[in-house]
């Protein structure tokens, strides 16, 4: 046989010896990742099947199958009488996946925010109620569940969230989502398809809610804040009706909105006709006293209530839901069909079985504790390291704003030198329109996910850099 059928017999050799009732679909693997990877490269003749099952010590039938099946697939061509060729049509495969999600080489402490402490997840809990959710959960629920969720993890859902934060919570309106993200973008394309086509967003705040909206076709227009929340005037002129907004731990300012300014938003929202997105993302855990009640339990028809499990468990469940008004659930329930059909039905058990076990108020009081005393780690290590550094915002939260005094400035100087240290941070102003022209550094320093052994380290390693400079 000549090279080219020498090289087929050499690629093709271990498909041979696999066992006699998937040798033919090994054969064709072999050949098939052979074309892939270009080792037979188009154009190459094949040896006649009577040569290459001689070579192979297989039937010639293996084969001829094999070469029909792979010129079905458009991987071969066989012209009659001329023999069988590498066709022109395979590329090949890219091999290896990369992973997207995002990552700070070279850091020692991150002080990133919004970020949970993962090493918290209670996996043998979750475990557990995965066992007895396999163990009797029906056949027939496995099927294409409700697009609203699991009317078991609903019920749970509403319970929990009227009882912890005072939302009027029917179980009918409560819609299961992919976190506060997906919830966001139901909303909004939503209210795209009746005509709206801006959204407000808080000034400071999160950048993340804007680009969520835009992939809807909603325009952000930034609204300022002040001590108390959002400045009823620039909202009045801004001709928006629809607003998103963190009303019981603001992000990422950690001002708690005072009860004027929340029936000022709802006042306007009657007035306009409009819709307010409140973002329960961090409302259970406050340090000083019971959490302040959500702003939806006081309109339930002009506010959308979001919330997840991302900060108390993890952010790779996946999990949350919306409480929607009464005048947009049918529209957004059918989105929410179109969309994906649902979320995954075992892990709507499993959160509903660790809800109604108790589980996840253990997990919360769990996660107060710890992350009270980081926030505490955190105060101590910046007046040790960082001398006159104020902390604004109420006491809750996985993240504080600090204001660095001018001294350790100017702003620029004070960030390259902690990242420098291996220490990266944050300015406020990455999280609005307006930059403060005082001289001072404003800091959005996330602190749940580290150890108080690594807040001191880190904060330590800042005003070293700072002392050195």
């Amino acid at each position: 046989m000549g090279g080219q059928g020498q090289a087929a017999w050499e690629l093709l050799l271990p498909a041979a010896g696999a066992p006699a009732r998937r040798r033919g679909r090994a054969l064709q693997e072999a050949l098939r990742e052979a074309v892939r990877s270009g080792r037979l490269a188009a154009g190459t003749r094949l040896p006649s099947s009577r040569e290459l099952a001689a070579d192979l010590g297989v039937s010639r039938g293996l084969v001829t199958e094999a070469y029909e099946q792979l010129t079905a697939e458009g991987y071969l061509r066989s012209d009659r009488g001329a023999g069988t060729w590498v066709g022109g049509a395979a590329r090949a495969a890219v091999h290896g996946a990369r992973d997207l999600a995002a990552r700070a080489p070279g850091v020692r402490v991150d002080f990133r925010p919004g970020t949970p402490d993962l090493s918290l997840f209670p996996r043998s809990a979750w475990a557990a109620a995965q066992r007895s959710v396999l163990t009797r959960l029906p056949h027939p629920a496995l099927g294409y569940p409700d697009p609203r969720g699991l009317p078991g993890l609903r019920e749970a859902l509403a319970a929990m969230l009227a009882r912890r934060r005072g939302v009027v919570a029917d179980p009918e309106r409560l819609v299961v989502c992919s976190g506060v993200a997906q919830a966001s973008t139901l909303l909004g394309f939503v209210l795209r398809a009746r005509g709206l086509r801006q959204v407000g967003i808080e000034d400071p705040g999160s950048p993340e809610h804007g680009r969520l909206f835009a992939a809807t076709g909603m325009e952000t227009v930034w609204l300022p804040l002040d001590e108390e929340g959002l400045r009823p005037g620039p909202l009045a002129d801004s001709g928006v009706r629809a607003v998103v907004v963190t009303p019981s731990h603001q992000f990422p300012s950690g001002i708690g909105w005072s009860a004027e300014r929340r029936a000022a938003l709802l006042n306007w929202a009657r007035a306009v006709d409009g819709y307010v997105l409140e973002d329960d993302y961090d409302g259970d855990f406050r340090y000083d006293r019971a959490p302040v009640g959500a702003l939806q339990g006081l309109d339930p028809e002009r506010v959308a209530y979001t919330g997840s499990v991302s900060k108390s468990l993890a952010p790779g469940l996946r999990l949350g839901w919306m409480l929607v008004p009464e005048a947009l659930l049918d529209e957004v329930v059918e989105r929410k069909r179109t969309m994906d059909l649902g979320n995954p039905v075992l892990d709507q058990a499993v959160l509903a079985e660790f809800v109604t076990r108790g589980g996840y108020d253990r997990q919360l009081r769990r996660c107060q504790r710890a992350y009270r005393e980081r926030r505490d780690a955190l105060l101590a290590a910046l007046a040790e390291h960082l001398p006159g550094t104020r902390v604004s915002g109420i006491a809750a939260g996985l993240h504080v704003i600090a204001r660095v005094p001018g001294r350790f400035g100017p702003p620029e100087r004070f960030l390259a030198r902690a990242a420098e240290a291996g220490v990266p941070l944050r300015p406020l102003e990455e999280y609005g329109t307006e930059r403060p022209a005082d001289g001072d550094v404003r800091l959005v320093i996330g602190y749940a996910h580290l150890t108080p052994s690594a807040i001191a380290t880190g904060i330590r390693l800042v005003g070293e850099a700072l002392g050195r400079g």
